[in-house]
C-alpha cells in the first residue's frame, strides 16, 4: 500500500527540471534541429483542404487505437488531476463538469471518486471508446459513480457541442433549478444523454457546465481547429466558469522522438498509427484561449522525470498546465 502511495505522489511532481535548460539543450543538439525549423506545406496543398481530408482520417485513427487497446491496461487512472486541479475537490454540491475526449475513462473515474455530488457529463468522437468508459466506470464497482457519469458522442472540434448542453434561453432558468432531477434522453438517436426534465420541452438544457476539462485532447485537433473548438468549450461553460488544461509540452520527450518525415507541421506529428499530436509553447496556449474570450489564471509547464522500469532509462516529460476563466 506504500509502495502505492509513494508511485502516486511521484506523479504529482511538477519541478524536477527546469524547461529553460532542457530548452537550451536541446536547440545546442544538430541532431534536433529539425524539430525547430518553420514548416512548408507541399505546394498543391492548402491548409483547409489538409485540415478536411485530415480530419475524418484522424478521428478513424484515433478510434482504432482505442480498439486496440480497449483493455484499459494501457492506460493509467489520472489521480494527479485532483492534485492538480483542486477546484474539482472543493466546488459546491451537485456541480457539473463536461469532459472533452474522455477515451477510457481514466479521467472520469478519479473525479467522480474525489467529489461525491459532482455531475460528470463526457464525450468523445468514438461510441466503442465511450463503451470502454462506461466499463471502466462500472468496473469500480461504486453504484453512485454510475448515477452520475453521463458519456455522450461528439466530434466538438467538427460539429460543436449539442445544444441541449447549454442555450441562451435556460442559463438564468437552470440556476434557479440546481437541484433538478435528470431523466434519459437520446441525442442523435445514438448514445444516451441526461437532461434537464422538469423544464419546458421547448427549453431543455443544462445551462451550461461549471467547468471543462481539456487533458490531452486539444493536441489531437488540427491546429487550424483549435480557436473554433475552443470557442466551443467557451459556449456551454457559465459565467465564471472554468477551462481546465493538460496537454503535451514543447521539448517533451515524445516530441523529440518523432522523425523528420512524420512532421506534418511545426510542431505537429503524425504516429505511425495515424494519430497526431501537437506540442504546446506557453505563449501559443495564452493565445489561443485568450483569443477565445478567456481570462488566463495559470499557465505553466510541468517537468517531470520519470524512470522506464523496463530498460531503466530516465524520461524527462513535458507537460502544459493552464487554468482559464469565463468572466462574469
Amino acid at each position: 500500500m506504500n509502495g502505492v502511495k509513494e508511485a502516486e505522489a511521484e506523479e504529482y511532481h511538477s519541478k524536477d527540471f527546469e524547461w529553460a535548460t532542457l530548452k537550451q539543450e536541446i536547440e545546442d543538439d544538430p541532431s534536433l534541429r529539425y524539430h525547430l525549423l518553420p514548416f512548408h506545406f507541399p505546394q498543391q496543398e492548402t491548409t483547409t483542404a489538409t485540415t478536411a481530408t485530415r480530419q475524418p482520417e484522424s478521428i478513424r485513427a484515433w478510434q482504432r487505437f482505442h480498439i486496440q487497446h480497449s483493455s484499459g491496461k494501457f492506460f493509467k487512472e489520472r489521480r494527479y488531476l485532483l492534485k492538480e486541479f483542486p477546484e474539482l475537490v472543493s466546488c459546491g454540491e451537485f456541480c457539473r463538469v463536461l469532459e472533452v475526449g474522455c477515451g477510457n475513462g481514466s479521467t472520469a473515474l478519479p473525479i467522480l471518486r474525489g467529489n461525491k455530488t459532482i455531475i460528470l457529463y463526457a464525450c468523445d468522437c468514438s461510441n466503442e471508446t465511450l463503451e470502454r468508459a462506461k466499463e471502466f466506470v462500472a468496473a469500480s464497482n461504486i453504484v453512485s459513480l454510475e448515477h452520475r457519469f453521463h458519456p455522450f458522442y461528439c466530434d466538438f472540434a467538427t460539429f460543436g457541442f449539442p445544444k441541449w448542453l447549454s442555450c441562451g434561453s435556460c442559463r438564468e432558468k437552470f440556476a434557479q433549478n440546481r437541484q433538478t432531477s435528470f431523466s434519459d434522453v437520446k441525442e442523435h438517436g445514438g448514445t444516451h444523454v441526461n437532461d434537464l426534465c422538469s423544464m419546458e420541452e421547448s427549453t431543455c438544457c443544462l445551462g451550461g457546465v461549471d467547468f471543462v476539462t481539456l487533458i490531452f485532447t486539444l493536441s489531437a485537433v488540427p491546429l487550424e481547429r483549435m480557436p473554433g473548438a475552443i470557442k466551443e468549450c467557451f459556449s456551454v461553460l457559465k459565467p465564471g466558469g472554468m477551462l481546465l488544461f493538460r496537454d503535451y509540452g514543447l521539448y517533451d520527450m515524445t516530441m523529440l522522438r518523432f522523425e523528420p518525415d512524420q512532421r506534418v507541421g511545426f510542431r505537429e506529428y503524425m504516429r505511425s498509427d495515424g494519430t497526431y499530436s501537437y506540442f504546446f509553447c506557453l505563449d501559443t496556449v495564452r493565445s489561443l484561449f485568450v483569443g477565445a474570450g478567456f481570462i488566463e489564471v495559470e499557465v505553466e509547464y510541468c517537468c517531470v522525470k520519470s524512470v522506464n522500469r523496463r530498460n531503466g532509462k530516465s524520461m524527462r516529460r513535458v507537460w502544459v498546465h493552464g487554468k482559464f476563466q469565463k468572466p462574469i
